[in-house]
C-alpha cells in the first residue's frame, strides 16, 4: 500500500460521487459511508423500533394485570409477544451495540475510518430493509406467532398457516446479513488499521468487547441461517427437516437455535460490558483493575458461550449424560463473568467516585447483571432447571441478565459519549430521573416473576384464572412497566431540551469528564476526518497518559490541559471515501425478494434486478467525482472501498495509517 493518500480537491460542488461537507440535507444522510453517521442512524432506527417494541411490552403486561384479561385476544397476544422478543433481540438492543461499535471503535484505535465504508453503509441499510419487512407483517394482518425462539414444527405450516412465520425466517435472514457484513468489516479495521505504537494490549477495553461479539456474529449467524433455510423449506416448498412424521427429528431446530442462540446472549451483552469499562475507570478517577483479566475474561466468555447452549433443552429428553456435560459448562462459564464483575468493584474500590448519571448506570449494570447471573446458575442444577423452564422464572432471569445487563450499559454509553458525538451534554437532573425511574421500575416488573415462576405461572401464556394467587404479583409487575416507559419518556425528554439548549450555548469542551481513551483527541462533535493527524500511541490510557504523570515523590500530578493535548479538528483536504447511493439500492431490493417468496415468485424479479444493478453499479462506480480533477484511475482501481487510489497528480500528501 502506498505511503500517502491522495487529497480530495478543495471547493468541489456537491456531486453524486462527491463525499458531502458538513450537513448537506437528508441526500447526505441517505449516501453517507462515514462511520459516525451510520452509527447514528443504527442508533436512531434502534430506538425508534424500542419504542414498538417497549409499546408491545406494555401490551403484554396490560393484558396479564388482572385474571382472564381481555386486552388481546389469545391469537393477537401470540403475535405480540412473538414480535416484542424479535424487536428488542433483533431491532434494539443489537442494532445499539452496533451503533457503539460503528462510531467510536475507529476512534478508539486511532483510524480515520472503517476498512470497507460502502459495506459499513450496506449493513445498516441491509438492517433497516430487514426491519421493515419484518414490521411490514403488522400492516398486512399476518405477523409472526411462534415465539422469537420459532421452535419447530410447531412453527412448521401445518401448526403455524398464515405467512406470519415466513416473514420471521426471512426477515431474519436480511437481518443476518446486515450483521455478516458489519461483522467482517469491523474485524479488518481492528486488525488493519490501529493508530502506529496501538497493539492489541493497548486497545480499551471496549474495543476488544466489540472485537469478541464480531467474530461471535461471524461463526453464530451461519448457524441460524442455516436453520431459517431448513424452516422456509419446510413451510413452502414440502420439505421435512423437522416434520417427525417422515423420520426426522424435531430437536433439530432447538440445538441449532440455541448454538446461535447463546452465543447471542453474549453478542448483546459484551457490548455493554465494554461501555461500563470505560464509564467506571473514568469517573473513579482510577485506571482500571486487571485489564488482562479483563480482555481475557470477554475472550473466555466468547469461547466458553459455545458449550452451554443444550441448558435451554433439559426437559427435551437429551438424556443424563448430556444434561450433566452441560450443568458443568454452565457453572464453568459464570467464572470469566466473575471475574469481570470483581474488576469492576476493584476499580470503584478506594477511587474518587462521581456519581454521574453514566456512572449510576454502570451501577446499576453491575448489580443487576449479578442478580442475573446469579439465577442463571442455579439453571446449572438440572433438578432445579426442570422446574423452572417455560415458568416466570426464567423470563425473570432473562430480562435481568438482557435489560439489566446490556440495556442499562448502553444507557450509561448515551450519557457517556453524547457530547462526542452531538458536541453538548444530556441534562444531569433529567439523567437522575431517567435512571431512577427506570431502574425502580426494572425490579418492579422483573422482580415479581421470579416469585411467580417458583410458584408456577407458566410463561407464554395469554392469560390466567383466578385463585392461584398470580393475582397480587402480576399487578405489581404491571405498574413497574409503565414506570420504566416513563423513565424512557424522561430520557426522549432530556434529549430534546438538551438538543434545544445546546442551540444557545456554545460546544461543550474537548474533555468534559477526564477521559482516558482515544476519541477523546478529537473536538465534540467529532470532526468529520476524525483526527487531524495520526497518534503516536505508547501506553493503555494514551489519552490519560499525556495529561498526566508521576513527580519525583510518585504522587500523579497534571501536566497539560485537555485543551493543550487535544487536536482543533482544523485539519483540510483530508481524503476521505466517497458516498454512494449503490449501497441502499442494493438494501432495497432485498424485501422484493422476500415478499416474492412469501406471494409469488414473481415478486423476485424486481428484487433481484436492484440487487444486480447495486452491484454492477458497486464495481464500476467511480471513487470521486469524474469531472473534477481527481477522477476515476485509469485502471478502474481503488485502494480503500470508495476512497480514491494514489495519483502522481496529487500535490499535497498526508500521511496514511500503517497496516498493523
Amino acid at each position: 500500500m502506498s505511503d500517502t493518500i491522495e487529497l480530495a480537491a478543495p471547493g468541489r460542488p456537491l456531486g453524486v460521487y462527491t463525499r458531502p461537507r458538513g450537513n448537506t440535507g437528508w441526500r447526505d444522510w441517505i449516501t453517507t459511508v462515514d462511520h459516525k453517521k451510520i452509527g447514528i442512524l443504527y442508533g436512531a432506527t434502534a430506538m425508534f423500533f424500542f419504542g414498538i417494541g417497549g409499546l408491545e411490552a406494555l401490551l403484554i403486561r396490560l393484558q396479564l394485570a388482572t385474571p382472564d384479561g381481555t386486552v388481546l385476544g389469545a391469537d393477537t397476544y401470540n403475535r405480540v409477544f412473538t414480535m416484542h422478543g424479535v424487536t428488542m433481540v433483533f431491532l434494539v438492543i443489537m442494532p445499539l451495540a452496533a451503533a457503539f461499535a460503528n462510531y467510536l471503535l475507529p476512534l478508539q484505535i486511532g483510524a480515520r475510518d472503517v476498512a470497507f465504508p460502502r459495506l459499513n453503509a450496506l449493513s445498516y441499510w441491509v438492517f433497516l430493509a430487514g426491519g421493515l419487512f419484518l414490521n411490514m407483517s403488522w400492516l398486512l394482518g399476518d405477523s409472526p406467532d411462534g415465539g422469537w425462539f420459532a421452535y419447530a414444527p410447531n412453527t412448521g405450516a401445518v401448526f403455524s398457516p398464515g405467512h406470519g412465520m415466513d416473514y420471521y425466517v426471512l426477515g431474519l435472514q436480511i437481518m443476518g446479513i446486515a450483521s455478516l457484513v458489519s461483522a467482517m468489516n469491523l474485524i479488518v479495521t481492528v486488525l488493519n488499521m490501529r493508530a502506529p505504537g496501538m497493539t492489541l494490549f493497548k486497545m480499551p477495553v471496549m474495543t476488544w468487547m466489540i472485537l469478541v461479539v464480531q467474530f461471535l456474529l461471524l461463526f453464530a449467524v451461519p448457524v441460524i441461517t442455516v436453520a431459517l433455510f431448513l424452516l422456509m423449506f419446510d413451510r413452502n416448498y414440502g420439505a421435512n427437516f423437522f416434520n417427525p412424521e417422515m423420520g426426522a427429528d424435531p430437536l433439530l431446530w432447538q440445538h441449532l437455535f440455541w448454538i446461535f442462540g447463546h452465543p447471542e446472549v453474549y453478542i448483546l451483552i459484551l457490548p455493554s460490558f465494554g461501555i461500563i469499562s470505560e464509564v467506571i475507570p473514568t469517573f473513579s478517577r482510577k485506571p482500571l483493575f486487571g485489564y488482562p483479566f479483563m480482555v481475557f475474561s470477554g475472550i473466555a466468555i466468547g469461547f466458553m458461550g459455545w458449550g452451554v447452549w443444550a441448558h435451554h433443552m433439559f426437559v427435551s429428553g437429551i438424556g443424563p449424560i448430556s444434561v450433566a456435560a452441560f450443568s458443568i459448562s454452565t457453572m464453568f462459564i459464570a467464572v470469566p463473568t466473575g471475574v469481570k464483575i470483581l474488576n469492576w468493584l476493584a476499580t470503584m474500590w478506594g477511587g474518587k467516585i462521581k456519581f454521574t448519571v453514566a456512572m449510576l448506570f454502570a451501577f446499576g449494570v453491575v448489580s443487576m447483571f449479578t442478580i442475573g447471573g446469579l439465577s442463571g446458575v442455579t439453571h446449572s442444577v438440572a433438578p432445579a432447571d426442570t422446574q423452572q423452564t417455560d415458568t416466570y422464572y426464567i423470563v425473570a432471569h432473562f430480562h435481568y441478565v438482557i435489560f439489566g445487563g446490556s440495556l442499562l450499559g448502553i444507557f450509561a454509553g448515551f450519557y457517556f459519549w453524547w457530547p462526542k458525538v452531538f458536541g453538548h451534554l444530556l441534562s444531569e437532573k433529567l439523567g437522575k430521573w431517567n435512571f431512577w425511574l427506570m431502574i425502580i421500575g426494572f425490579n418492579m416488573t422483573f422482580g415479581p416473576m421470579h416469585i411467580l415462576g417458583l410458584q408456577g405461572m407458566s410463561r407464554r401464556i395469554d392469560s390466567y384464572s383466578p385463585g392461584f394467587g398470580f393475582e397480587f404479583w402480576n399487578m405489581f409487575a404491571s405498574i413497574g412497566s409503565f414506570i420504566i416507559a416513563l423513565g424512557v419518556l424522561m430520557f426522549v425528554i432530556n434529549v430534546v431540551t438538551s438538543a434545544r439548549r445546546a442551540r444557545h450555548e456554545p460546544p461543550v469542551g474537548p474533555d468534559p469528564w477526564d477521559a482516558r481513551s482515544l476519541e477523546w483527541f478529537t473536538p465534540n462533535p467529532t470532526p468529520v476526518h476524525n483526527f487531524d493527524e495520526l497518534i503516536q500511541v505508547d501506553s493503555l490510557d494514551e489519552f490519560w497518559h499525556r495529561k498526566y504523570a508521576e513527580d519525583e515523590n510518585g504522587r500523579v500530578v497534571r501536566v497539560a490541559s485537555a485543551e493543550e493535548v487535544c487536536q482543533d479538528g482544523s485539519a483540510t483536504d483530508v481524503h476521505l471515501p466517497s458516498p454512494s447511493y449503490w449501497p441502499v439500492v442494493m438494501a432495497a431490493g432485498f424485501p422484493f425478494v422476500g415478499f416474492g417468496l412469501i406471494y409469488t415468485l414473481w415478486v423476485c424479479i424486481p428484487g433481484a434486478l436492484l440487487i444486480l444493478m447495486a452491484i454492477y453499479g458497486w464495481i464500476f462506480e467511480p471513487t470521486d467525482d469524474p469531472d473534477g480533477p481527481h477522477g476515476h484511475p485509469a485502471d478502474g482501481s481503488s485502494d480503500h472501498d470508495g476512497a480514491q487510489a494514489p495519483s502522481e497528480a496529487a500535490g499535497e500528501t498526508v500521511e496514511e495509517a500503517p497496516v498493523g
